[in-house]
């Protein structure tokens, strides 16, 4: 038995893919191959949100997977749509890696040490917002592109070409993408979330497959049951604490109507017995921002997403909507 796994072409897409199918292949004994698949993302220019944000590094290998041209696709959690596709299933989303944000900058700075003036770049309105709030004297500038090419337009970092332009001080990425490629060595600082929230589901990824595929998972609790050798390696590669911390901070975004280029930062985690979610919506220019926190004992998917909801709820009875671009 062979598993078809979709994926994007980026160096990193390609690298947590196979990272990903390694895994499902230890636990289901069976072979695995990549199937590159070109994403509407990965062929336009502009900005995230000039693009649409939601779902367009998504659609394309949710038609791949529809038109039965790979058995499951993976995604950045952080770029998935909150809402689901028909016929297929988000069937396994394994251990999160670090959800942080991290700044890479020239000779070492970090961001209380970037002169005034300096140049950061970031793909993200989450992260700009965020550092216009922290710095407001820093020039935020909207970039695109890969890992590498953000990586090069901040001279001196290890690992950049020789003709790198080097045209910016510092860039903002997560570090969850250099850790899977190996370039931690370029992080000055990390940012901790009382600094900046990450996206809803950064650090996560997701395995999505056709329903027919997926092993059912209760939404109250309790295990996963999975016939056949696809859904039984699923439900193995299935994180429960990394699900639940996702679905709170998913279920914010899709009540406040936000789309994953809006700027939204969430980040749920479990202690003991309580799931904490911590959220904040900014001004995109930085100016304004209300972050709220909120937890609950209710250790499921429902009792996740209604901690989402509720607490979504929080920040638009607060104002949240009078200025930022939402939905709600």
């Amino acid at each position: 038995m062979s598993v078809r796994i979709g994926t994007r072409g980026s160096a990193l897409a390609l690298t947590q893919s196979q990272q990903t199918a390694d895994l499902l292949a230890a636990v289901g004994g069976f072979s695995t191959e990549l199937v590159r698949i070109r994403t509407e993302g990965d062929v336009k220019t502009g900005s995230l949100a000039s693009l649409g944000g939601t779902g367009v590094f998504v659609a394309a290998l949710r038609e791949a997977l529809l038109a039965d041209r790979c058995d499951v696709a993976i995604h950045s959690l952080k770029d998935l749509p909150t809402t689901g596709e028909p016929g297929l299933s988000v069937a396994a989303i394994p251990v999160r890696a670090d959800a942080r944000d991290v700044l890479c900058a020239r000779d070492g700075l970090t961001l209380d040490r970037l002169p005034a003036g300096s140049k950061i770049g970031t793909g993200s309105p989450r992260r700009a917002a965020q550092l216009r709030a922290l710095r407001p004297d820093l020039e935020v500038l909207d970039i695109r592109g890969n890992v590498d090419t953000r990586l090069g337009r901040v001279p001196g970092l290890p690992g950049n070409a020789p003709d790198a332009p080097g045209d910016l001080d510092a860039v903002v990425l997560a570090a969850a993408g250099l850790a899977r490629l190996g370039r931690t060595e370029v992080v000055t600082e990390y940012f901790e979330p009382d600094t900046m929230l990450p996206a809803p589901g950064q650090g996560a990824l997701a395995v999505e497959c056709r329903l027919g595929d997926a092993p059912e998972r209760p939404a109250h609790g309790g295990a996963a049951t999975a016939e056949g050798v696809l859904a039984q390696a699923l439900a193995a590669i299935d994180d429960a604490d990394t699900r639940l911390a996702v679905t709170a901070e998913r279920a914010l975004l899709a009540r406040l109507e936000a789309g994953c280029a809006a700027p939204v930062g969430a980040f749920a985690r479990r202690k003991g017995s309580m799931l904490h979610l911590d959220a904040i919506v900014c001004a995109v220019d930085g100016t304004k921002s209300l972050r709220l926190a909120r937890a609950t004992d209710g250790l499921t998917e429902v009792g996740a997403t209604l901690l989402g909801v509720e607490l979504a709820e929080q920040l638009l009875e607060q104002g949240a909507a009078e200025f930022a671009d939402l939905g709600a």
